[in-house]
């Protein structure tokens, strides 16, 4: 078993950042069993995003099938992804949704568990103030 003490090692850093596109991919076609699997099915996930606040797989589940879809525009920026152990991740993002030109930020706690990437924690958030383009 690796230590928690050893960041970012090769194998692991490429898990997450396949999990995590595979993630983006589903999460742009809109693909809602892809997304909802990608979450820990716990009442202890949360996710904060721009105008809620989700407590519990569940939750997050039944916001995706009301909520606006993003869109093919959205671009991602300075990902950061670092890893811990063999099994903790954390992943930093900033995108543009390609129409509003305002830059949000996106971070996620991922765990593997029973040998599988899932979110444990997310938040969203949206910089109102900026309308520069990122492109």
């Amino acid at each position: 078993m690796t230590s928690v003490s050893v960041i970012n090692l090769p194998s692991v850093v490429a898990s997450v950042t396949a999990a995590f596109k595979d993630y983006e991919r589903a999460l742009v076609a809109n693909e809602l069993e892809t997304l909802d699997a990608y979450f820990w099915e716990s009442p202890y996930t949360v996710r904060f995003g721009v105008a809620e606040n989700l407590y519990g797989s569940q939750a997050i589940a039944d916001y995706r099938r009301v909520c606006q879809p993003v869109g093919p525009g959205r671009r991602l920026y300075n990902t950061v992804i670092t890893t811990f152990g063999e099994s903790c991740a954390t992943v930093s993002t900033e995108f543009s949704d390609g129409v509003t030109l305002r830059v949000g930020r996106q971070m996620q706690t991922w765990m593997r568990l029973d040998g599988a990437w899932k979110v444990v924690a997310a938040h969203v958030s949206i910089d109102l103030g900026t309308l520069e383009s990122r492109g």
